[in-house]
Order: structure tokens, then C-alpha cells, then sequence
């Protein structure tokens, strides 16, 4: 009697280690699918709640009908191949163009099939061989792939399953009379997952991080027309005045009055035109280079690189813009300096598109410091942004404008944030709105 009652005990500690195995993968996908929105994540997090349900009803320690047992496993199984078909990585039919890849595939197809089967006459719990036999065509369908999650989830699954085959441990295991296979499943597979999904998740991190440099870079040339249209109209003015100079020179050299005074005085001035455009060549130029080494630089060459760009729009529509300094002008932060001209541009850009015939149009640029920061705030006065629109300003895609695209302050944000180690907020003023950039000094 006491060797039933330890027995039992036992049992029933098992079975709340397995339980609470199952409990803390739900929680884990759940957090995971609030921050990232991948489904797969959803769908585990649903199949692994029928799949407590059914094994605390297959437990017996509540009383639980058969019906609820059997149902949660219906939906257990439903979750588990939308999981599998949202975690899935490869094409799902094979490339066939002759007989030898036919064969291939189908002996393939028929290892799976066996391989499957045998996992559920094994652990005898369907969810989990759907998972396995999805995944597993999701390996040997695209071989050359290398998908580290789905390699791992499947290797783990197919490894132990050949250990049992080979040592027939199913049914030694039973005469035993140890605690229930199917506990030890559950176990398993929930650590299976939390590997695989490790590797998964920074898969996603690197494809996110991939996409948005992507992004960023596909960002600067969404007004590349736009800015050469600027460049063009800046160009104009200088080279009209070179223009005069020679002009000017030429006279005095036919009418034979051009001394040495004249002379240099006009040369000076024609350089500072030629200074002028070379220095518009290499703002542009520089707004443009990819991802380059994090430097100390000045934030007011930034800001004035963003601005040389802008400056035929201010003029344009009559903005009056003015950049003033609370702190001195030789102030340094540490990172790549044309991503911070980016986020001032697309702010900036952002005003002059709201200050569109409205009176008066004005936008200011502060930089101010704290003892630990440099603070760059971009105030406007066009009428500033409506309060249902303010938490939703920097989602990606989110737009106010009918043309916009809706990522230009979503990668402000993750630039200043990730780039930078900063802050971008944004709140409404008397005015208009007032964007903040919040960035450490250099050291």
C-alpha cells in the first residue's frame, strides 16, 4: 500500500511538472506574439492551451467529461496545423523537371508518411505528429535551405523517435511500469519549441533589422526626383552668378581697365560660388551613402546637411525657418551622422507639407542640452496633429497624408531608438506640433 500511495504521489508530481511546463510555452508565446504579431506564435499559444485541457482531463485527477477531452483535441489539432503551416519555411511542392527528382520526392514523401506515423503510434497524441510531419516536409523539400529552427524542432523530434524504434522502448518502457509516455511527450516537445523558437525569433530580429535598412535606404530615394529638382534649383542661382563674374571680367579685360584688385576680388567670389555648389554635391552625396562606421560628429553639420537639401522648399512656400542653438554650436553625439540628417529631412519635410498655404508659416529648430543629453526639437505652427492620431503617429504605415507612405517617422523612430540609443516623441503646442530627438553627448 505504501509502495501505491508513493507511487501516486509521484504521479501526480509529474504530472504538475508537466502542467506547468505547458503553462509557462503559453505564456512564453503569448508574450512572444504581443511583440512580434507572428501567428505561428498565436496558434502554438491556443494549441498548447487544448493541449492542457486534454491532458488534464487524460490525467483523471479532475473530473473532466470525455467529451471535453476529445473536443480539445480536435481543436488542439486545428491549431497545430496552422501552426505548422504558419512556421513553415521552403515551398511546400518540390521542384520536379525529371523522373529522378520524381522518385526522390516520393520516396521522401514516403519516409515522412512512415516517420509520422510511427511518431503517433509512439506517443500517440495527433497535434504533435502534425507539427512533426509538416515540419518535416518543410526540411526535405528544401534541403539546400539550412532553416536552423525547423532543422532543429525536426532532427530533435526524428532522433529520439529512432532511439525508441531501435531499443523497442515503447514497450519496455510500459512493462516497467514507468509514469505515462505521453507526459514525457508533452515535456519534450515544450522544450523542443523553446529551443527552435530561440533560433526563430532571431531569424526575425535579423530579417526585421534586414528589411528596415531596406526600408531606410528605399526611404532616401522616394524623393530622390524631388531633391534633384532641389539640387537643380539650388545649382541655378550660383552658376547664374559665376556667370555674371566672367562676364564682368571680360569687359574689363576688352576695355583693358582690369587690374589686379578686380581681378581678385572677382576670383574670390567665383570660388566661394564653386565652394557653395561642392558643398550642396557632398550634402546630397552624403545623404545618400549606405551604413557606414559610428563616428563623433557635430549635430549642426547634420542639421544643415538635411536643410541644404530642403531649402528650395522653405523658399518656395515662403517658410520662414530658423535654427537656433541654447547650447554651443560644437556639440557632439556619437553615430552615423547622414542617419540623423534622414530623421531631421523626413521631420522637417513633414512641417513644410503642413505649413502648405497656411499664414504666417514658420518652423523652428532648437538644440538645447542637458547634462547628459542633446535635445533637438522641431516646432511648427501648423495647427498641430490630432489627438486620435498622436499614439498612432509612429506606427509603420500610418499616414495623414493621402499620398504618404506612412514610414517615414516609423523609421525616425527606430533610428533614433536603435541608432542612436535615443528618444523621438512628439506632443502639440500652442501652434502646432513640437518633435523632440533625445540623444546622448559624446564622450
Amino acid at each position: 500500500m505504501g509502495i501505491k500511495l508513493e507511487f501516486d504521489i509521484n504521479q501526480i508530481i509529474f504530472y504538475g511538472i508537466t502542467f506547468g511546463i505547458l503553462i509557462m510555452t503559453i505564456a512564453y508565446t503569448l508574450i512572444r506574439y504581443i511583440y512580434s504579431k507572428e501567428i505561428f506564435y498565436i496558434s502554438y499559444c491556443f494549441m498548447q492551451i487544448f493541449s492542457l485541457v486534454y491532458i488534464v482531463a487524460y490525467s483523471k485527477l479532475y473530473q473532466i467529461s470525455y467529451f471535453v477531452q476529445e473536443f480539445s483535441l480536435v481543436l488542439a489539432s486545428v491549431f497545430a496545423v496552422i501552426f505548422a503551416v504558419n512556421y513553415y519555411e521552403g515551398k511546400f511542392l518540390p521542384k520536379v523537371s525529371n523522373y529522378k527528382e520524381l522518385i526522390l520526392n516520393t520516396f521522401l514523401l514516403n519516409v515522412v508518411i512512415l516517420t509520422a506515423f510511427y511518431h503517433y503510434i509512439l506517443f500517440e497524441y495527433l497535434p504533435y505528429t502534425i507539427i512533426y510531419a509538416i515540419l518535416f516536409i518543410s526540411i526535405i523539400f528544401n534541403l539546400k535551405q539550412g532553416f536552423k529552427p525547423t532543422l532543429i524542432y525536426v532532427i530533435g523530434w526524428s532522433v529520439f523517435c529512432i532511439v525508441l524504434f531501435i531499443f523497442d522502448f515503447k514497450n519496455r518502457y510500459i512493462g516497467l511500469g514507468y509514469f505515462d509516455l505521453v507526459l514525457v511527450v508533452f515535456a519534450l516537445e515544450a522544450m523542443l519549441f523553446t529551443i527552435s523558437i530561440a533560433y526563430k525569433y532571431n531569424d526575425l530580429k535579423k530579417q526585421n533589422k534586414e528589411f528596415e535598412k531596406m526600408i531606410l535606404q528605399q526611404s532616401k530615394f522616394v524623393k530622390s526626383g524631388e531633391m534633384i529638382a532641389n539640387i537643380t534649383h539650388q545649382f541655378r542661382q550660383p552658376l547664374n552668378n559665376i556667370s555674371y563674374i566672367l562676364i564682368n571680367l571680360k569687359k574689363r579685360f576688352e576695355s583693358e581697365k582690369l587690374d589686379k584688385i578686380f581681378f581678385d576680388k572677382k576670383v574670390n567670389q567665383a570660388n566661394e560660388q564653386v565652394s557653395f555648389l561642392s558643398k550642396t554635391i557632398d550634402d546630397f552625396k552624403e545623404f545618400y551613402l549606405q551604413e557606414k562606421e559610428k563616428d563623433d560628429f557635430l549635430v549642426k553639420d547634420s542639421i544643415q546637411n538635411a536643410l541644404t537639401i530642403l531649402n528650395p522648399d522653405l523658399q518656395k512656400d515662403n517658410i520662414n525657418l530658423n535654427l537656433k542653438f541654447e547650447t554651443f554650436e560644437d556639440i557632439k553625439i556619437f553615430g552615423v551622422k547622414n542617419e540623423l540628417s534622414q530623421v531631421i529631412l523626413s521631420l522637417v519635410s513633414n512641417s513644410i507639407d503642413a505649413l502648405k498655404n497656411r499664414h504666417n508659416p514658420k518652423i523652428s529648430i532648437n538644440v538645447v542640452s542637458s547634462s547628459a543629453e542633446v535635445i533637438i526639437e522641431i516646432l511648427d505652427n501648423a495647427g498641430g496633429i490630432k489627438a486620435k492620431n498622436l499614439k498612432k503617429i509612429f506606427e509603420p504605415y500610418f499616414s495623414t497624408k493621402e499620398e504618404g507612405t506612412g514610414i517615414g517617422l516609423y523609421l525616425s523612430k527606430i533610428i533614433i531608438e536603435e541608432s542612436f540609443g535615443g528618444k523621438l516623441q512628439v506632443q502639440n503646442i500652442k501652434d502646432g506640433a513640437k518633435f523632440s530627438i533625445f540623444i546622448e553627448k559624446a564622450i
